[in-house]
Parts: structure tokens; sequence; C-alpha cells
């Protein structure tokens, strides 16, 4: 099979130090946990940026600071994905033109958030023409079976230019307590359920590393992280996003599976302009 890439979503943009303080905020905060998680085996982080007093921002410059800072830590051994995500803050328009503006390696873009409704639809076809041309990889949260197949009717009326289309299925949503389980899965994949040739798992709660290494099983990608959990497979609180990296290797590398590089992630997504 091939290598399982495993990302870092080490902060989110809810989470501050008084959920966890080992949740980096700053540039060098998450130049320090990129460090730790490649070295824990991550392939690639997730970043999100924050203003002063730790709320959710997208900002261009803000986000230029943070990859140069996480680069010098980590060079190209990491892919930086910056996220797009809204929060409540920021329109579609807003969210395009963020990642627009940053031009990263690679770009989160929630469904629901960029097309609410039928009117968005053509510029998101837009954004993604723009990122295969200046090959910027995107990666489609999709947060339910219903979120996939939407997706694939874009793709069957020609409003996704990528053959080769990374998506991220959230087993479960952000509320009090969440805790996902490893048959949340089974809707994305069922039989007759829209398939994705580049397709991660990320999940809430203890049972996180049960999940994505369900997901590994099935041909997919990983996601973990304080983002979306702060426990470790015995239910303890991990001491920083490293642990539950390094969770998710051993637990694939117990069923024969490989942890991906950062260039073999790249070249498993990459797509001609």
């Amino acid at each position: 099979m091939s290598p399982v890439a495993i990302a870092v979503a080490p902060n989110g943009g809810r989470k501050v130090k008084a959920d966890h303080p080992a949740v980096p905020l700053t540039p060098a905060e998450l130049a320090v946990t990129a460090a730790h998680c490649l070295e824990a085996g991550a392939a690639m982080i997730h970043a999100h940026v924050r203003n002063a007093d730790g709320s959710h921002l997208l900002d261009a410059a803000a986000y230029r600071d943070a990859i140069a800072t996480i680069r010098s830590a980590v060079g190209d051994r990491l892919v930086i994905q910056i996220t797009s995500e809204a929060l409540g803050k920021y329109t579609p328009a807003q969210q395009r033109a963020a990642v627009q503006a940053v031009k990263p390696e690679a770009a989160s873009l929630a469904l629901r958030e960029l097309v609410p409704d039928a009117s968005e639809e053509q510029a998101f076809a837009d954004l993604l023409g723009w990122m295969k041309r200046e090959r910027v990889t995107p990666q489609i949260i999709l947060y339910d079976a219903q979120d996939a197949i939407r997706l694939a009717e874009f793709r069957k009326r020609g409003l996704v230019p990528f053959e080769k289309l990374p998506v991220l299925f959230v087993l479960g949503r952000y509320t009090a307590g969440q805790t996902s389980h490893p048959a949340d899965l089974l809707p994305f994949v069922a039989p007759g359920a829209p398939t994705f040739e580049h397709w991660s798992v990320c999940a809430f709660g203890a049972q996180e590393t049960a999940c994505v290494t369900a997901g590994a099983l099935l041909g997919g990608h990983i996601r973990v992280g304080f983002e979306n959990n702060e426990l470790l497979p015995d239910g303890c609180r991990a001491k920083g996003n490293q642990d539950l990296v390094a969770a998710a290797r051993r637990a694939i590398e117990a069923v024969g599976l490989k942890a991906a590089t950062a260039d073999e992630l790249r070249a498993a997504t990459a797509e001609l302009p």
C-alpha cells in the first residue's frame, strides 16, 4: 500500500492557552510545533494564524510571516497548508481573496463555507482554476456524505479542474464533548459513495487514533492534532501535538503501513497546470 500522509492540525481557530498550554498561537510557536511533529512523523502542517488577542484571522501578511517562520525551522520537509476557514467571520469572497493573496503551497477549503448556495459556485470553480494554474494544492473539507455527493456533482458539471482532488472527511462536528468513532467513516466509503483520489480523515476525542487508522487501512490519509482533539488513545491528555502524531504513526506501523514524507505527499497530489 502507498505511504500514509500524516498531517497535524495543531491549533485551529478556536482553542487558546486556557484550553491547552501547548496550543501554538504565534509563528514562533507554530515553528517549534512543526519541528516536533516532523520528528514524530508528520508530512504536513495545517496552520491557522491568530490576532493578537488569540482570535481567528485570515490575513495574508500574517500567513506569510507564519509560513516563513515555519520554513526556517523545517525547510521543505513539511507541506505547509493554510486554512480559508471562515469561523463565521469571513465571507466566501474574503476567504478566496486570502488564499490568492498568500499563494501558499496548499490550502484547505470548506465546501459549505465557500459555496453556501448556487450563487457562489462559479466563483468556487474560478478559485480552483486559479489554484491549479498556480500549483496551490487544495483540500476540500467535507462534513458528511451529502457534502461528498455535492462535490462529486460539481466535478460532473466541470466545476473542478483537478484530476487528483484531495478531500478531508470530518468525522463529527465542532460540538462540546464531541467524540468520533471509526464507524462514522462508513457513510463516506459506503458502496456507491463518491470516490476521491486522495482522501484524509480527521476525528474528535480519544478515538481519534482509531478513526484515522481505520481510514488508513482503507486507503486514506490522516489528520490529527489539537484543532480537534487533545486525547491520546488511552484517554490521557497529550502534552503536545507531536504526541498525537506519534500515536498515529505507531498505530499505522503496527498494521504494516508506512508514514509518508512531505515529498511523497507532494508527489501523490501533484498535477500539471
